[in-house]
């Protein structure tokens, strides 16, 4: 393979961070050998909240970087879509025709015809967020991001009016730490660091809420299986108990929520027995949970992602999250709940967005509704004219993105005209009219910032890419220049230029500083994260009584979109609502689509490691469930709802509750038994109040595949 790389006598460390996941961005040493390529990666020491552990898939980058299927040059698609004919091109010759075809669909339905769609690929902000530059440059339709954190940061927002904590390093200083709705062994590896480090040096309890007995439930001391879409009902048992038996704090209350009494009285009938029926757990195992944070100051409620990917997600956060207060743990070090830091970094990227050109009147478009959009949905198309032209980074919509059969029924359109940014030919890739290869994380300068942890890092390019490869803002930048807009504010600048940039523009030190320093810790100061200052609402008290249409929020839809989902049904209190697609006489069943530990969605799904690992595409079942259908380990069954059906392999395990199933990983199409994969079951209708893809809510019907049954159905 042609990878280009600087000679060097001898070996050395590159430092740089990871741009795969957002929580944790973990500080890098990157072995560099002689001759300039990559060897081991490895989770830096001296960064207080990386702390020398990093995830096995990053640590062994190396292989994804030098993989032989790796992307080399520009492609453009002969023959019809999805056939797989393609023939090598210069890469000025696709830009060009990129340029032309994104003219051409303007010149016949306007400028909102065209829809650059990015996503997390890379968290950093020059290579990920230099796309918006073009789209308002040129008056693309915009992009409204859906597909991961609106019901979570909705949820903790209307609580306590923006999203910062307690240090997610005070785990470590923490007498019970409260792992819930995500398997951080799996996702977020750093939680468990700090975790660990509390149950080793304190003594501290470790509890994970979740709804199957993943790797990370397997390391709590108090582990606790719910049904899918129940974890509000459990925290308003908890609330309860805690008014009950005395744990909950009305002193602080009185001085930091806005309405304790009128919340006591809303859970009196909210009691242990009511959340068992709902959630499948026993009366003891929630009186044993509530007893246990109710009798330590210093419970650190460390809320996921994975349990907002719900319809009633976002009531689920805010019912999670209010725990905290009842029991006053915000005023104690080790205490308090924590989702992510994102409002403290403060960086300017307007620069690298192009905000000032951005118009009102353009229309947005919903990132998980992408299936509708192509299939000419009205209602998702805003009442406005069709998508004929696309660009693609950082992501893999036709893998990733719900309702995947009518997702891949648009990108099968023929007068779409699709170009991929891409390292892998994706399943996205396959269905292109140009592909184009791009740089990885290792190979070119950003700087990036991580919800889960408080650090501002620089991302140095390391080592140097292949010299057919070109980086994001390359891409964007050429296209600006074919398409007239690169004498616009922000083009014609460097990646260390942005970053600068937005260092000056921030009020940060410079460039040279970070680059020295590799990272700037922005956790604010204990008073202010634990809000004891008040919260961040008008008049500083936390909301038991959250306004579901009125909260400002990161993920609040613009004007012209409006308030999303049942927003009628959204209750007055912390409360279960059924909300959820549940089970009835034709779907018995509810399916989520868990993370897997050495995938990170369709990202390493390509590494050889990695799928060894993971094996094959499989469907947990219960013991029970599986006896019932007649369903043996192994065996091949059809699962189904009104968007599709596929085929799966199941595996018969005890780690959920009957009743529930579990799809780890998103795995290409291709590697399922009929070329699709489990994101034809997911649904895109949008999550109130300011919308979010509920991928773990799903009701389907199963039955086990026999010989006389088709392959296809």
């Amino acid at each position: 393979m042609n990878i280009a790389a600087p000679i060097r006598s001898q070996s050395s460390t590159g430092h740089t961070a990871c741009p795969h996941d957002c929580p944790s961005t973990c500080a890098l040493d990157v072995e560099l050998t002689a001759d300039g390529k990559v060897g081991r990666v490895r989770g830096s020491a001296d960064n207080s909240y990386t702390a020398g552990v990093i995830c096995a898939k990053v640590a062994r980058y190396s292989e994804r970087l030098y993989h032989p299927d790796r992307l080399m040059a520009p492609k453009r698609r002969i023959g019809a879509k999805g056939e797989g004919n393609w023939q090598e091109v210069s890469w000025d010759a696709a830009l060009d025709e990129i340029a032309e075809a994104f003219v051409k669909a303007e010149a016949k339905d306007g400028s909102e015809a065209v829809w650059p769609y990015f996503y997390a690929g890379t968290m950093g902000l020059v290579q990920r967020d230099s796309i918006e530059r073009l789209r308002h440059a040129k008056r693309y339709s915009g992009f409204f991001g859906t597909i991961c954190t609106n019901m979570a940061w909705t949820g903790y927002t209307m609580g306590t009016g923006t999203l910062r904590g307690p240090d997610p390093r005070e785990m470590a200083k923490s007498d019970c730490v409260v792992i819930w709705g995500t398997n951080a062994v799996a996702t977020q590896v750093n939680v468990m660091t700090h975790a660990i480090r509390a149950r080793k040096e304190r003594g501290a309890k470790i509890v994970a809420i979740d709804i199957y007995d993943n790797p990370t439930m397997k390391q709590a001391d108090l582990k606790l299986i719910l049904r899918p879409g129940t974890d509000a009902a459990l925290a308003c048992a908890v609330m309860h108990i805690a008014f009950r038996d005395g744990y909950a704090d009305r002193d602080y209350m009185a001085r930091f929520a806005d309405d304790p009494a009128g919340l006591e009285a809303h859970l009196k009938t909210r009691t242990p027995e009511w959340a068992a029926g709902i959630t499948g757990l026993t009366v003891d195992e929630i009186e044993t949970f509530a007893k246990l944070v109710g009798t330590t100051p210093k419970s650190y409620f460390r809320l996921g992602y994975g349990f907002t990917r719900q319809r009633n997600g976002a009531v689920a956060m805010h019912a999670a999250l209010s725990i905290a207060t009842v029991l006053g743990s915000w005023q104690h070090e080790g205490g308090g709940a924590f989702h992510s830091n994102s409002d403290i970094f403060k960086i300017n990227t307007a620069i690298v967005k192009g905000t000032a050109m951005v118009d009102p009147d353009i229309r947005m478009l919903d990132q998980s509704q992408v299936g509708r959009v192509l299939t000419g949905d009205a209602e998702a198309l805003r009442h406005r004219g069709p998508v004929t032209a696309m660009l693609i980074q950082n992501t893999n919509p036709v893998n990733i993105a719900p309702e995947q059969r009518l997702v891949k029924q648009g990108f099968l359109r023929d007068d779409l005209f699709v170009a991929v940014h891409e390292q892998f030919m994706t399943d996205t890739a396959e269905l292109a009219d140009i592909v184009l290869p791009a740089t990885m994380f290792l190979e070119h300068d950003d700087i990036y910032r991580g919800g889960g942890q408080s650090h501002i890092l620089i991302g140095p390019k390391v080592t140097e890419p292949p010299a057919t490869v070109r980086t994001n803002l390359f891409v964007i930048e050429e296209l600006a220049k074919r398409l007239g807009v690169a004498d616009r504010p922000g083009f014609g600048m460097s990646e260390r230029e942005h970053i600068a940039a937005m260092l000056t523009a921030s009020g940060l030190p410079d460039f040279d500083t970070l680059a020295e320093e590799k990272w700037f810790d922005r956790q604010p100061a204990f008073e202010d994260a634990h809000y004891l200052n008040g919260f961040a609402h008008p008049g500083g008290k936390f909301r038991f009584r959250p306004d579901w249409t009125g909260t400002p929020a990161p993920n609040r839809p613009p004007e012209s979109v409006g308030v999303l989902g049942a927003v009628d049904r959204l209750p007055v209190f912390p409360d279960h609502v059924e909300l959820i697609e549940e089970v009835d006489e034709a779907h018995p069943f509810r399916l989520a689509t868990s993370p897997a530990r050495n995938f990170l969605n369709s990202t390493f799904a390509e590494t050889k490691t990695s799928r060894q690992k993971e094996g094959r595409p499989e469907l947990m079942i219960h013991p029970d469930d599986a006896a019932r259908l007649g369903v043996e380990d192994g065996a091949v069954v059809r699962i189904g709802n009104n968007r599709g059906t596929l085929r799966i392999h199941a595996k018969v395990t005890d780690e959920m509750k009957r009743g529930t199933l579990i799809a780890e990983g998103l795995w290409p199409n291709s590697a399922h038994l009929d070329g699709e994969g489990i994101n034809v079951l997911t649904g895109a209708d949008c999550v109130a109040p300011y919308g979010g893809a509920a991928i773990h809510d799903n009701r389907v019907w199963l039955e086990k595949v026999t010989a006389e049954q088709p392959e296809f159905a």
